[in-house]
């Protein structure tokens, strides 16, 4: 830490003088312009950057797969407007792996493709992106996978089923578009500024669509397992619609408090959603009690469906402590 005293010239302008070794190490020098950000009580400074697109280059020569796959969206997340893909020959299992990333990723294009290159491009304006937009999407289509998996078991609708198992795949895209805007705030004050959120609240926001992203994977787990089962006693069907009516109330209760500007009515429903999850543990013991009458391998899928309903209800209270933290006093 460097210390230095703010001085007055001109008799109205406060000056401050900048660390020479940090000038130095960004380019900052006599008749360079910055850029400062203020944040409550705190005020960043930052060279002034040209809106270029950031372009980032990767050998794919050892990679392929899922592997291949990861890497690529890695960098969507990591913040690359441009990913250039390089290789000595670029593979058809390499081109496939890489056509999966951009099907999984928003506003991703192939822009140049040779045999010894793959270039990537981000078509989105992320000064347009909305983190809280993103979130509350994730938020309506996670429910709706997780009410229409519970009615594919009890039904036995195998093509709803596999409808919530697509479902999931827009769930982790927009998982992405959340986790790249947030590490954009954390790497650069200008994206927060252009968010108009704090960034401690673009944290809690991707606290949340984390949790949101495991209710979406249990869902999709559940329509899985929907299509290994046949019927559903009628006594078990009604506790699975029972459990599954309280842990949507969890979640519904968590998000709404995360989402409220009003600090009290924020705390009030995230301890009523934390509260609640007593009760999902109720429904689970009666569950499970329902379950030692029938065929074991039915039993055992059907408490995989318990178990995944019950994890959705914990993500739901992790939802609501994030909440719970957004509405506390700041020191």
């Amino acid at each position: 830490m460097e210390t230095r005293k703010v001085q007055v010239t001109g008799g109205s302008t406060y000056t401050v003088s900048l660390p020479k070794s940090w000038a130095t190490e960004n380019g900052v020098s006599a008749g360079s312009e910055v850029e400062f950000y203020p944040e409550e009580d705190s005020l960043l400074l930052t060279p002034r950057s040209e809106d270029e697109r950031t372009e980032g280059a990767l050998d794919v020569s050892d990679l392929a797969g899922e592997k291949l796959t990861r890497a690529v969206m890695t960098m969507y997340v990591s913040g690359f407007d441009i990913i250039a893909l390089e290789a000595s020959r670029i593979t058809t299992d390499q081109r496939r792996a890489i056509r999966e990333a951009v099907q999984g990723l928003v506003g991703v294009e192939v822009l140049e493709e040779t045999s010894e290159r793959v270039v990537l491009q981000d078509l989105l304006d992320s000064s347009e992106l909305s983190i809280e937009n993103a979130v509350t999407r994730m938020r309506l289509i996670s429910r709706s996978m997780l009410d229409d998996a519970v009615t594919a078991l009890v039904e036995n609708d195998d093509d709803l089923a596999r409808d919530v198992i697509e479902r999931d795949d827009d769930v982790d895209r927009l998982w992405f578009v959340v986790s790249r805007i947030f590490r954009a705030t954390l790497r650069s004050p200008r994206a927060a500024k252009e968010l108009g959120l704090p960034r401690e609240t673009c944290f809690d926001y991707h606290s949340c669509a984390r949790q949101l992203e495991r209710i979406a994977d249990h869902a999709a787990k559940m329509a899985h397992l929907a299509l290994q089962l046949d019927t559903v006693p009628e006594d078990v069907a009604e506790a699975l619609a029972a459990a599954h009516e309280d842990s949507a109330a969890v979640i519904d209760k968590a998000m709404d408090a995360l989402l409220t500007t009003e600090n009290e009515g924020s705390t009030t429903l995230a301890n009523d959603a934390r509260e609640s999850i007593l009760t999902i543990d109720d429904h689970t013991r009666d569950l499970r009690e329902l379950l030692r009458d029938l065929d074991p391998a039915e039993a055992q899928l059907l408490g995989l469906v318990a178990d995944s309903l019950s994890r959705s209800a914990d993500y739901g209270g992790n939802i609501a402590e994030t909440a719970l933290q957004k509405a506390a006093p700041r020191p």
